[in-house]
């Protein structure tokens, strides 16, 4: 599975046209090159614009500022990761154990596909302040609620699978971030493949027929 370069979402408030929708991707990645070069923190919009090979004029056309264009690109691409994720763990006429596999394996091939927006996404949102932090806490959380609503969906056709609580879901979410995170700290961005099966097992225990309680 390869995924997709991530797509800015339309300006607000309006449709974008196939060229302004162009002219987006153009400069988000203008700006995952630039944060490659030197970091977030040190990006100005004249590095987005020089990577982008856009005019400034252009830039805010369409962006406010460097955080905007960061914040659009990172939610466009945490949107295509989990649809990813939904259409792999969807497919019914896999056994559940099997669809777990897909999932993950779905999951880890995207990032992996996008080292250099995986790396922006995962390390250097750190660096972008307090609204990206709260995007990713958004993003998590969406996360969590698709695991959840997968897990219901897969009771339904085997019982003998556990109940995912909130909680739970999300030290899942937490506990994968946490593996990509020290793998890309590492420099093994091109090896997130090897961690499926690290999260298919967390998973697979987390929901084990055999829990003792349901929250």
């Amino acid at each position: 599975m390869q995924a997709q370069p991530a797509r800015a979402a339309p300006a607000r408030g309006a449709e974008a046209s196939p060229a302004s929708d162009a002219v987006r991707q153009k400069l988000v990645g203008g700006l995952t090159e630039a944060i490659a070069d030197k970091g977030y923190a040190a990006v100005t919009i004249a590095d987005v614009v020089r990577h982008a090979r856009v005019s400034k004029r252009t830039f805010y056309e369409h962006f406010a500022d460097k955080e905007e264009c960061f914040l659009a690109a990172y939610r466009a691409a945490s949107d295509d990761i989990l649809a990813a994720i939904a259409a792999e763990a969807a497919r019914v006429e896999l056994p559940w154990s099997e669809r777990v596999h897909a999932a993950a394996s779905a999951y880890f091939a995207a990032l992996e596909s996008q080292p250099a927006l995986t790396r922006t996404f995962l390390l250097e949102i750190h660096a972008a302040g307090p609204r990206a932090l709260a995007v990713r806490r958004e993003i998590h959380q969406r996360f969590a609620d698709l695991l959840r609503r997968l897990v219901s969906a897969a009771r339904k056709d085997d019982a003998r699978i556990g109940p995912l609580s909130a909680a739970m879901a999300t030290a899942i979410v937490g506990g994968i971030n946490e593996l990509v995170l020290v793998a890309l700290e590492k420099g093994a961005t091109r090896k997130l493949h090897e961690l499926a099966g690290t999260a298919e097992e967390l998973v697979r225990a987390v929901l084990a027929p055999t829990r003792p309680h349901e929250r």
